[in-house]
């Protein structure tokens, strides 16, 4: 939802209602994970996905009809369901949907926040169970109650009307927004066992630039097209203006060591040093390192780092702390322009943070392949009734 909030307040504003479907839970190859949102305006159009294009116009239809009779429900498509060849679904996945015929304030105002948060929906009654079952539209229920929970555990506002059920599921919220994905729930509310929807809004990733050069400009752009706070640093009063950046979240006009403590940079932020000028970059690799940040690269050539790294080391930084700068910065994308420099810093930035390898997804699947034939070919029988060769 984060990222369909600026068009949400446009049709706020220019007063259009609009409802929402959100995948509350997935089981194989689904195309869309939990918490993918698809709004729908009363005028049919729409932002967002639940699947890709899958199921998107099926998803509308059922948003339109919660419109009209005040009505949230959970539907599933997928293989387990006859009808999923009708919305085309044939990819192999299944989701569960929860249509709701508002977009609640509560899912609203944490999309907005930066700080991380959680919002808990009590499921309607006939929402499908976990088990792999069909699962056809039924008559809903209205909206349930929500709540919503910060990072650490502490309710912020709303209730299920259950003390119990509240603590367990901001139990269940925090750990969702410390592994940064939705989830459902299973409590007991009133002595009733009920799902519970989990949305989680993590605190919203930062990505802190020093040097406000070409290659900056269409950084903070993709940056900020990714979900990312972003941060300019550069003691160029010339080069740091709104004009040249007009999607940075911040512009800090001073030296790294005083812009470290200004922004206070840290452990959750991704630092990006472009600067190509010594006297900047490395005293804010010096300031990444120790303050921990998730991620630091660097420009320059494979001369220049070593250069640097042997200035560095001479300078008293532990060689294990360097060996943890991304330097030269970014992914082998080929490319050469600003923009394409760019996409290859963001790609690395993006790989770190989820863990991702940076290489290409086809060679990823035909090594697995190999390594399930492989498997297959070390056990006797393997792929014959009962084993027989």
């Amino acid at each position: 939802m984060r990222e369909l909030i600026d068009g949400v307040r446009a049709w706020s504003d220019a007063g259009v209602g609009a409802g929402r479907a959100v995948v509350v839970r997935t089981f194989g190859s689904a195309p869309r994970p939990e918490g993918a949102n698809l709004v729908v305006a009363d005028d049919g159009r729409v932002l967002g996905s639940v699947s890709g294009g899958c199921v998107e116009g099926a998803a509308a239809e059922e948003v339109a009809r919660a419109r009209r009779d005040g009505m949230a429900r959970v539907i599933r498509y997928g293989i387990s369901d006859a009808e999923a060849w009708d919305v085309g679904l044939a990819c192999g996945g299944t989701i569960d949907v929860l249509i709701e015929p508002a977009l609640r304030p509560e899912i609203l105002a944490a999309a907005a926040s930066g700080a991380g948060q959680a919002v808990a929906i009590l499921l309607p009654p006939d929402a499908p169970p976990e088990l792999l079952a069909p699962h056809r539209t039924g008559d809903g229920a209205p909206p349930g109650p929500a709540l919503v929970v910060d990072p650490t555990g502490t309710l912020l506002a709303g209730g299920l009307g259950d003390a119990a059920a509240d603590a367990a599921v901001a139990r269940v919220a925090a750990a969702a927004l410390a592994e940064g994905r939705s989830t459902v729930a299973i409590v007991a509310v009133g002595g009733e066992q009920r799902q519970v929807f989990v949305e989680a809004f993590e605190p919203r990733p930062r990505l802190v630039v020093v040097g406000a050069v070409q290659v900056a400009i269409p950084l903070v752009a993709i940056a900020r097209t990714l979900g990312y706070a972003t941060v300019v640093v550069d003691g160029r009063a010339a080069f740091l203006t709104r004009e040249r950046f007009p999607d940075a979240d911040r512009l800090e006009l001073a030296w790294p060591d005083d812009a470290a403590d200004a922004i206070g940079l840290g452990p959750d932020d991704a630092l990006a040093v472009l600067t190509h000028d010594p006297k900047f970059d490395e005293p804010a690799i010096v300031l990444g390192l120790a303050r921990g940040c998730r991620y630091v690269g660097a420009v320059g050539s494979r001369r220049t780092q070593a250069a640097r790294r042997a200035r560095l080391e001479s300078a008293g930084v532990p060689p294990s702390d360097l060996d943890r700068v991304a330097g030269p910065i970014g992914l082998d994308l080929g490319g050469r322009s600003p923009e394409e420099t760019a996409l290859s810093i963001m790609a690395e930035v993006v790989a770190e943070r989820h863990g991702g390898s940076g290489r290409p997804l086809h060679a990823l699947a035909t090594e697995a392949r190999g390594t399930a034939v492989g498997r297959e070919a070390a056990v006797p029988g393997a792929g014959t009734p009962g084993g027989v060769p």
